[in-house]
């Protein structure tokens, strides 16, 4: 899916896991331009330099939580309106949180490639 600009979708992926970012850039085979993280400090800087289309963020990374990554995200003008799809393998109630604090999507550890590719696609359609 091409982004608003006519390029690729820019697609920030913040996890501390290598694995998990790999299975989500293959699982997401498609016209899409990879960013990644691996600690929330550098997923917010991405964000505010790149303005990715989208932001696929674990909820546990260190240096600065998910969670924390997601409100910054919500309150900077700049940024609030960006879609975000949180992957987390946390307790409902930090899955209802996150939900409540702006996530577009919330997605529960382990979860199907086809899954990830869904969630990207339709968020990434409601946005154009």
């Amino acid at each position: 899916m091409e982004a608003m600009t006519g390029f690729l979708a820019i697609v920030l992926i913040c996890d501390d896991e290598p694995s998990l970012r790999e299975l989500i850039r293959v699982s997401l085979d498609g016209p899409y331009e990879f960013v990644e993280a691996d600690d929330g400090e550098k997923s917010l800087e991405i964000a505010r330099r790149l303005r990715p289309d989208i932001v696929i963020l674990d909820l546990m990374m260190p240096r600065r939580s998910g969670l924390e990554v997601l409100t910054e995200i919500r309150r900077d003008e700049r940024l609030s309106d960006m879609a975000v799809i949180v992957l987390t393998a946390a307790q409902p109630a930090t899955r209802e949180e996150a939900l409540r604090q702006g996530a577009d999507v919330v997605m529960v550890k382990p979860f199907e490639p086809d899954e990830i590719t869904a969630a990207v696609e339709e968020v990434l359609a409601e946005r154009v």
